[in-house]
């Protein structure tokens, strides 16, 4: 369905970095469609929607599907237009692809209305430019006075910390990323969706930070720093953890972004610095290394990131060897770590998925190789972004995980990737209910639940009556057995784990 396009093409364009195409028809289309721009749009990953839309001369008649498609787009894309002109149309679609792809990466819409779309164009006003079908296109570089202030900030800090939201990948600066904070020796945290900005083996990452995904060990680096320096990050609520680490003022605050706007919006910004993520991270790179700083290696920070993380990961641990039933989440990472390659991509749901995953699951590459939509959040995107993703990177073994309450949301999905014999494996962590909402009734409204709990679905029926190949694992001893033979299968396969409800597990969440 029309969500699920929008998703596919935004996980394809985040594999790829070139512009995602999703088309939808009029009326009902339109509005299903725009969960995936809207996502895609706050996430900077530029998809273009195309709509059909009722003729012009329709308007205003009580057409059927007639809706204000200029208007339902117009806050929801950084560009939308409905065309009235078929001659129009070569112009429309050259500016929507440098919308799209220059400063702040954003989704656009083109709606065509009916009579429109048999109008003729001119032959010779039929052409495009390549560059504005990748993305970041046409680079923005930082102030050089900007550059200087945000050096003297960072230099008169004793423990800088470097917090990187997506664009860091997206701008592909994660060796300018790498080398700047090994000048500085200064530890390196991500936001869910800058994941992959540094590799988790590196000993200066210290892996997400914030209340989706975040530890108290991975809070207390945070805390200690004197400067912080958003890259490409909103400094938002899940990152911040309400805007409480940092504290206000306990820190001097630099903000690299290419959006303007951001700036400032939730901390008093020290030094602000507009631009390129990657342009950003290689000036101040030029302009630390002639002050003379030439980094070093080992150190106490270093240290101190390896102590917290290992006891991190030894809780961790502890918790995905238990033999337990229901099955823990912590297993179900810790099993897909041990049988997936190294360079596989993982679509995870927002639900009891995302945060195990961005805490847990170590991705000891750069690059976009985990997928979360943490812009808004919606149920139900990781099979179709799995299916984008395998479009964009055949050569890469794809993984969707999602929950029982997303599986619900996009099962009708499982006849595409069937269809197209398409090698994913997908993963249900199945507990029958709301896991987040009912854990924050449960912690928020001393256990008074409503409308968070429901029947256990059997998943692996449902995908078997489908055509995909399937397992049900109760027993934690059958699990890595299992996933490692969903995952070499080579088609269609769904692994159904009956888990733990996220109410009951320590899960890596914060309010």
């Amino acid at each position: 369905d029309e969500r699920h396009a929008a998703y596919m093409a935004d996980c394809y364009a985040r594999v790829t970095g070139k512009v995602g195409v999703c088309e939808g028809p009029s009326g009902g289309g339109a509005t299903y469609i725009l969960p995936g721009v809207v996502e895609a749009n706050e996430s900077s990953i530029p998809i273009l929607a195309i709509t059909t839309d009722i003729s012009v001369t329709g308007r205003g008649r009580y057409t059927l599907t007639e809706l204000d498609q200029d208007a339902l787009y117009r806050p929801l894309t950084k560009w939308n237009c409905v065309l009235d002109d078929g001659a129009e149309l070569p112009k429309m679609v050259r500016r929507a692809f440098r919308e799209m792809t220059t400063g702040k990466p954003g989704a656009a819409h083109i709606g065509l209305p009916y009579d429109v779309q048999n109008q003729p164009v001119e032959e010779s006003d039929v052409w495009a430019d390549e560059t504005l079908g990748r993305f970041p296109a046409w680079r923005t570089g930082p102030n050089v006075e900007a550059i200087g202030r945000a050096a003297d900030v960072i230099l008169a800090g004793k423990q800088p910390i470097f917090i990187c939201g997506g664009g860091v990948v997206i701008s592909g600066g994660e060796a300018e990323l790498q080398t700047l904070a090994e000048l500085l020796e200064a530890p390196v945290a991500t936001t869910v969706s800058g994941q992959g900005s540094i590799s988790d083996a590196h000993p200066l990452a210290v892996g997400v930070v914030g209340s989706n995904g975040g530890v108290p060990e991975t809070r207390e680096i945070v805390d200690a720093a004197d400067v912080v320096v958003f890259v490409s990050c909103r400094a938002g609520s899940v990152t911040t953890e309400r805007w409480r680490h940092p504290a206000p003022g306990a820190a001097k605050i630099v903000h690299i972004d290419v959006d303007p706007g951001v700036i400032g919006a939730s901390y008093e910004t020290d030094a602000a610095v507009i631009g390129d993520a990657r342009e950003a991270l290689a000036a101040l790179v030029t302009e630390i290394s002639s002050r003379g700083v030439k980094g070093g290696e080992g150190g106490a920070i270093r240290d101190r990131i390896a102590t917290l993380k290992k006891t991190k990961f030894d809780a961790f641990q502890a918790l995905a060897d238990s033999n337990d039933t229901p099955i823990k989440p912590e297993r179900v990472i810790a099993d897909l770590q041990a049988v997936l390659p190294e360079d596989a991509i993982t679509v995870a749901d927002p639900g009891t998925p995302c945060p195990y995953f961005s805490a847990f699951y170590q991705q000891n590459t750069t690059g976009r190789q985990f997928i979360s939509n943490r812009a808004h959040g919606a149920l139900g995107f990781s099979l179709a972004g799995a299916i984008g993703a395998h479009y964009g990177r055949p050569d890469r073994q794809v993984v969707a995980v999602m929950g029982d309450g997303s599986f619900g949301m996009s099962v009708g999905e499982l006849e595409t990737i069937v269809r197209f014999n398409l090698p994913i494996t997908v993963i249900v962590i199945s507990n029958s209910v709301f896991g987040w909402i009912k854990a924050g009734q449960k912690s928020g409204y001393d256990e008074r639940y409503f409308s968070v709990d429901f029947s256990r679905t059997d998943h692996a029926k449902v995908a078997a009556a489908y055509g995909l190949k399937t397992w049900t694992v109760e027993d934690p001893a059958d699990l890595q057995k299992a996933l490692r033979a969903a995952t070499e299968s080579g088609g269609p396969a769904l692994v159904d784990v009956i888990c733990q409800p996220l109410q009951e597990a320590n899960a890596p969440v914060s309010e």
